[in-house]
């Protein structure tokens, strides 16, 4: 859906708006998608495979409502959390090998939860990911679910509409600063910002359409590792990995705390462990 055209006031009422984000790393394997057919009725919800272990985050912000067996619903199996995001619209995280909120939490957007398992009736570890809109029970397939509020469940870089809010905007306008711009940072994709990425795009041979999507990341994020001092893309990153649970100072210096926090969120989701943010582990945070 990135590099099509568009204008601000068209994207206002975007469902792409920097709520939502990936719960979990890994690969959609055969026959875990939503609707396929199972015992008891069809599945209702994607798997996303990876080992045992492997970070499982918020896909909004909610309350977690449900975290025991099967999360009380029917037919599932295995540890599990329910968070409601409010306004009837719920997420399911199943199989899980550990909890790390408690029943009754606030959580955010991309703050750990849990962590990927192989708990209940699998044939190995993954995490089985529901979305119920309209209420607890009324679920739909996660993946156009997802998209639809700029998520690919698949791994990729999410997309960003105008009038967006949050981490994901303040890091972008951290990486436009690096670039030259003079944004506040104050995490709302407004005029401003916009006006500021579409020249960006447009330097960059890309549809100014405003929107930061999988055309637009790859060119804006940067590759860095430790020894990089006092940089505002330094400062995007850090506000990107807090936004994962990892309680870093945003402070624009990759020193050795630094090195020591990308490393362990990439061993979290099962990534080259080596401490340096490039393009698949900058996907990963932002995703």
């Amino acid at each position: 859906m990135a590099g099509l055209g568009g204008t601000t006031t068209a994207h206002a009422a975007s469902a792409m708006n920097g709520a939502w984000c990936n719960p979990a790393l890994g690969y959609f394997p055969n026959g875990g998608h939503y609707g396929a057919p199972r015992d008891g009725g069809p599945h209702a919800g994607q798997d996303v495979t990876n080992s045992t272990g492997t970070a499982v985050y918020a896909a909004a912000a909610g309350t977690v409502v449900r975290r025991s067996w099967g999360g009380g619903l029917p037919g599932r199996s295995g540890e599990a959390l329910v968070i409601d995001h409010g306004g009837g619209v719920y997420t399911y995280y199943g199989h899980l090998s550990a909890y790390r909120v408690a029943l009754n939490a606030s959580v955010s957007a991309g703050q750990r939860i849990a962590d990927m398992g192989a708990t209940g009736n699998v044939t190995g570890p993954h995490l089985h990911f529901e979305a119920h809109n309209g209420s607890l029970g009324s679920d739909t397939d996660p993946v156009p679910f997802m998209a639809t509020r700029g998520v690919d469940l698949g791994g990729g870089w999410p997309s960003i509409d105008p009038e967006s809010n949050g981490a994901r905007v303040r890091a972008i306008q951290h990486l436009m600063n690096q670039r030259g711009s003079s944004l506040e940072i104050d995490g709302y994709y407004g005029p401003t910002s916009v006006t500021e990425v579409k020249a960006f795009q447009r330097d960059q041979g890309l549809v100014d359409d405003g929107q930061v999507g999988p055309l637009t990341w790859p060119h804006l994020v940067y590759e860095l590792e430790e020894g990089v001092a006092d940089g505002s893309h330094v400062r995007a990153l850090q506000t990107v990995m807090n936004k994962r649970s990892a309680g870093v100072e945003v402070d624009g210096n990759f020193g050795p705390v630094m090195h020591t926090a990308v490393s362990n969120f990439q061993s979290a989701n099962r990534l080259v462990s080596d401490g340096q943010a490039g393009p698949i582990t900058w996907q990963a945070l932002v995703g």
